[in-house]
């Protein structure tokens, strides 16, 4: 096993050096007949759009996915494996792209992200989605993303939905609490105004949605710790969480183990979906939340 995940990194390393690390995934991954929507307006910016991907039949549950690339980069279009792989728990995926540096700093990026979710939750019942079964997720700067908006709920409340309306959310390799910061340009995309702002592990109360935390022990981009201390901040108030370490990966292969080439790796995607599973039944039961 040691030996494939050298060869994986060594591939995803040179697929990082042509800027697509991971999109060549997609053409690996089984279709699974999931049927796609794309290139639908959630706002007037040219980056303010999304890809619809549904699996056969009606889906269990809806998942917001928010793709990484330091707050600066992404493509959703790379990120069809991520949706396969969901299609494959019987979810349906919103994958939207969002303004990034220097289109705008931090909170704009937030606001998108909120648009999108917005969105996403209006029209569950059209997809036959029950609105309470909304999941949002994230890898890398998308992780932070997500559970940003998991953990403060002011962003999706400013745009006219209840503040808690998430089923769950699920951070891959995030940064929740990475100050002070190091980096010229992230003290661009984070200004210095809006930077205590920034920290999802700040607007940790109580009352948080369940969140499943993973991050591979090799991480040498975000430092696992990131995942520790928010999990150690939400079990402190009793908020639900989850969280996975994986031995021998690194950044980006929490995520590239989605793919079907890489799934014998980290068990990325089972522990999404015992996550997802778990959470569907504690609305059936009426609990709040599955942590572990």
């Amino acid at each position: 096993m040691t030996g494939l995940r050298a060869r994986a990194a060594r591939t995803l390393q040179a697929a990082a050096a042509a800027c697509r690390p991971v999109a060549w995934l997609d053409a690996l991954t089984p279709h699974v007949g999931m049927r796609s929507r794309c290139d639908i307006a959630y706002g007037a910016h040219p980056r303010q759009r999304l890809d619809l991907h549904l699996p056969p039949g009606t889906p269990r549950a809806l998942v917001v996915f928010f793709y990484g690339g330091s707050w600066q980069d992404g493509d959703r279009r790379d990120y069809r494996f991520v949706s396969k792989a969901l299609a494959s728990l019987g979810c349906a995926t919103v994958v939207p792209d969002y303004r990034v540096f220097p289109d705008t700093a931090f909170p704009g990026f937030m606001a998108d992200a909120a648009a999108a979710v917005a969105w996403a939750h209006a029209r569950s019942p059209s997809l036959g989605v029950d609105p309470r079964r909304l999941f949002l997720m994230g890898h890398s700067a998308g992780a932070h993303i997500a559970v940003l908006l998991a953990t403060d709920p002011d962003y999706l409340r400013a745009l006219g939905s209840p503040g808690r309306v998430l089923a769950g959310a699920i951070g891959l390799a995030g940064p929740y609490d990475f100050l002070p910061l190091r980096d010229p340009m992230l003290e661009r995309v984070f200004p210095e105004a809006t930077r205590h702002a920034s920290q999802p592990l700040h607007f940790v109360r109580g009352g948080e949605p369940p969140l499943l935390l993973a991050s591979g022990r090799r991480d040498r981009t975000v430092d696992p710790g990131n995942s520790a201390r928010m999990a150690a901040r939400l079990r402190a108030v009793g908020s639900p969480v989850v969280e996975r370490y994986y031995p021998g990966i690194g950044h980006l292969l929490v995520l590239a183990a989605l793919g079907a080439p890489l799934r014998r790796l980290a068990p990325t995607l089972r522990d999404v979906a015992a996550f997802i599973d778990a959470n569907l039944g504690s609305l059936r039961d009426g609990a709040v939340g599955a942590s572990g």
